[in-house]
């Protein structure tokens, strides 16, 4: 019998500690409506991620493409950095960078005059942040939280690396002509998007 209830006790324990990590779902606090306007902002972020459409919106309808790229992100991180603060390690302080990051990199996105001064440090500046801190949630938590983690780090590296590969390889073709290179960076906005959604919404 005591080796039983010893039994029972660790397993409980293991429960316990299990439970800590995985993490499938955060209150945010914020509307559904929100999180869904959100959402959609992404999926037109990985729309407007087609080169040919991106040359024209940053011709023709620079507003419409800083807000789409950046209220999306903010709204999912806001909401995220919200959710996790009861957790044993929310990581609000890195939270709180990678939102002052995208709304430093709105600016550049709305006058693209300034993409070389401005958005390069950003982009660079994002690049930094997002890795390790992917990494951090992806080692830290369990379940749908992880999940997170994993594919903001994947984001950024494809987001940054495939247009430089697709650059070298195909140069400064658009459109069909370089739609293989073109993929990835669409796809991961979306999957990206997803995980976060899932994270948010119960």
């Amino acid at each position: 019998m005591d080796n039983q209830e010893q039994n029972r006790t660790a397993f409980e324990a293991v429960e316990s500690i299990e439970s800590k990590y995985r993490v499938n779902y955060v209150d945010s606090g914020l509307p559904r409506w929100l999180i869904e306007v959100a959402f959609v902002c992404y999926l037109l972020q990985a729309a407007i991620n087609w080169t040919p459409l991106m040359h024209w919106m940053e011709a023709h309808a620079p507003l419409a493409q800083a807000t789409i790229q950046t209220f999306g992100a903010l709204v999912m991180y806001f909401g995220l950095m919200r959710g996790m603060k009861p957790l044993y390690r929310p990581m609000t302080a890195a939270w709180w960078i990678v939102i002052a990051l995208n709304i430093a990199g709105f600016v550049p996105l709305l006058f693209p005059v300034l993409m070389e001064t401005v958005g390069m440090p950003v982009a660079v500046s994002l690049m930094l942040v997002y890795l390790p801190f992917g990494c951090a949630i992806a080692y830290n938590y369990r379940g749908r939280l992880r999940h997170v983690g994993i594919w903001m780090a994947l984001y950024i590296l494809i987001s940054s690396i495939v247009p430089v590969v697709s650059f070298l390889l195909v140069g400064p073709e658009s459109g069909l002509a370089n739609l293989s290179m073109e993929i990835p960076t669409i796809a991961v906005i979306i999957i990206y998007a997803w995980v976060q959604r899932r994270v948010l919404v119960k």
